[in-house]
């Protein structure tokens, strides 16, 4: 029974929970209450690929809902956005602006710098690519 109880509160601390959050008409973003971050998801999320060095500048000159501080999620942050429950996408259906791809996070490959990390929100799978590469972005703050 302990095992189980176990087991059950680390699924329920897996499952984010999220709140639409409208900052104003336009503001393009979801808040994690569980982790209290927030997501980019204006148009660009689902529009705007670019290479790992350059959507890490994406992110750190983005502004959206008021905000200035935005940067490109760590591995950990993304891969937990994912929801493997689902999938095509393997993203809550909060997220009004998303897409069945892989979207970089700013963490490194430590068996090789020139690669970086992505999730693929098809399934939530993971995997390295190389950072010459485009992929989508969705920035955090």
């Amino acid at each position: 029974m302990k095992i189980f109880l176990l087991i059950m509160i680390g699924i329920s601390f897996l499952q984010a929970e999220f709140i639409r959050t409208d900052i104003n008409a336009t503001a393009g973003v979801v808040l994690d209450t569980t982790t209290n971050l927030m997501w980019q998801d204006d148009n660009e999320a689902k529009s705007i690929t670019q290479t790992w060095s350059n959507a890490i500048s994406y992110c750190e000159n983005k502004t959206l809902g008021g905000y200035d501080d935005w940067r490109l999620a760590n591995f950990n942050e993304l891969y937990m956005l994912a929801d493997r429950s689902q999938y095509q996408p393997a993203l809550s259906s909060v997220f009004q602006n998303l897409d069945n791809v892989t979207y970089w996070t700013s963490t490194t490959y430590a068996g090789d710098t020139s690669y970086a990390w992505g999730v693929y929100f098809y399934d939530g799978d993971d995997g390295w690519h190389d950072k010459t590469d485009t992929f989508y972005v969705r920035c955090v703050r």
